[in-house]
């Protein structure tokens, strides 16, 4: 059943009102900084989940259906209500002071940073602090404000948020398959330098699914292991061997060539999910923290939808 926790659904309304008034995905996508198809399938979710069509879906335009119209009609009223509540407490409650944050590299690298300047420039009175790092850290004894998880999450004290989600993908450079072919089955990859890491972690298996739908685990084998994804992705850009790694850490690589998707025909569509985390409880959470947890969920949670 799905969690309605798990639904950014102001992230949902202010994506469908783009896509209305921009009346193509292609357009919607470049002003939301999105790709056409990840908004096209967040479209499809939406009416799926709704139980009704929205748009009418042509060549040229978009048009909205009766029930569409009516929706986008009340999405624009809630997301009005929603800005005049946040600029009544900004006014009243300007969020001020310094946060500590704790990220793993290659979130941090690929979907942190890039957004930073936005939040200062809307919270001026803000400091962060960033560590990168992909060792797990006691938020207590690091006295930092929040951190972001990647991956399954251990039963703790820790308050969760649910940023997102991203599909892992098998890639190598183009120099890598020029050099030692590319594998065309399961059988074939088993042949191929598997970058793995040097870290424990609850599963190192790569898992895929065959003709029949069955569950088939690869262990990643070969001559080099990494502390860290980002490491790995570079290695993977350098033509040392084959990698498993998720999707918003290198979504910008295959889109540029520089990195290939293997044996997506046997992709299990596993996921990783990636939430922030906290000491809680939520409800004593500082303005500030509360502030930044609330953008990176709006800014960042719709590109981590699997595509």
């Amino acid at each position: 059943m799905l969690n309605l926790k798990d639904i950014n659904r102001s992230g949902e309304m202010e994506v469908f009102t783009r896509v209305v008034n921009a009346g193509t995905f292609s357009e919607a996508a470049r002003r939301l900084d999105m790709s056409p198809s990840a908004v096209s399938k967040l479209i499809a979710r939406l009416e799926t989940r709704l139980g009704a069509r929205l748009l009418h879906r042509s060549t040229r335009r978009l048009e909205l259906t009766a029930e569409g119209e009516r929706f986008n009609n009340e999405c624009l009223r809630i997301l009005e209500l929603i800005d005049c509540a946040e600029r009544d407490i900004a006014n009243v409650a300007k969020p001020s002071g310094l946060i500590q944050v704790n990220a793993n590299l290659p979130f941090g690298l690929h979907c942190l940073l890039p957004q930073l300047p936005d939040f200062l420039a809307a919270y001026p009175d803000i400091t962060l602090n960033v560590e990168l790092t992909d060792t797990v850290v006691d938020l207590l004894e690091r006295r930092a404000d929040v951190a972001i998880r990647t991956g399954p999450m251990k039963e703790s004290s820790l308050v969760q948020r649910r940023l997102g989600e991203s599909r892992m993908i098998t890639v190598a450079s183009p120099a890598y398959i020029a050099r030692y072919g590319q594998p065309k089955t399961l059988e074939d990859l088993q042949r191929h330098n598997r970058l793995s890491f040097g870290f424990h972690r609850h599963s190192q298996a790569w898992v895929y699914r065959d003709a029949e739908g069955q569950r088939i685990e690869i262990e990643p084998k070969g001559n080099a292991l990494f502390s860290d994804g980002e490491s790995m992705r570079q290695s993977a850009l350098a033509g040392l061997g084959i990698a498993r790694l998720a999707s918003f850490h290198i979504n910008a690589d295959i889109e540029s060539g520089r990195l290939m998707p293997l044996l997506e025909q046997y992709n299990s569509g596993e996921t990783e999910a990636i939430h922030a985390v906290f000491i809680g409880p939520g409800q004593q959470l500082p303005h500030r923290v509360r502030v930044f947890i609330d953008f990176l969920i709006a800014r960042i949670g719709p590109h981590l939808t699997p595509s």
